[in-house]
């Protein structure tokens, strides 16, 4: 574990030379996942094995990838937030989503991997065409809060 946290250190500090850290977002509640379990706010919850097309990436601490990812879930095209790689217990995952192009957002979590090397989902949202509807993943290393990254808002 230490060897981990060391080397995220040294990937965290490293990436502040070449990647801005993400920072939150603009107008953020304090959401938190239940603002989007068990149905809340048209999210629907998803297995944490599920995978569907990925649509961008960041690498919290160089170590764990964050995708925002989408699919069908019951015939209906949704986003969502997965966290993979080598991850460990603790490691977060949420997914950010705006209605009107970023002004404010409904922060999806964070959900936290329960065991080395799992995989983890936020709950999904519908998509939209409109291009204010967004979202983006973002993860963070356990413990590492300047490890935290985000993908660019999509759709």
């Amino acid at each position: 574990m230490r060897t981990r946290l060391a080397a995220a250190a040294v990937a965290a500090a490293a990436a502040l030379t070449t990647t801005a850290l993400a920072a939150p977002a603009a107008n953020a509640s304090a959401d938190t996942a239940a603002d989007c379990e068990r149905g809340a706010n048209g999210f629907v919850d998803i297995p944490d094995w599920i995978s569907g097309t990925p649509r961008d990436s960041a690498v919290p601490g160089g170590l764990i990838v964050v995708e925002l990812q989408t699919g069908y879930i019951s015939g209906v095209l949704r986003g969502w937030a997965k966290v993979q790689g080598p991850t460990d217990y603790g490691d977060l995952v949420w997914l950010d989503w705006t209605r009107d192009g970023g002004h404010s957002w409904i922060q999806c979590g964070p959900f936290a991997v329960g065991s080395p090397g799992g995989t983890k989902t936020s709950a999904a949202q519908r998509t939209n065409p409109s291009p204010t509807w967004q979202f983006r993943a973002c993860g963070m290393v356990h413990g590492i809060s300047s490890s935290t990254r985000c993908t660019d808002p999509w759709w």
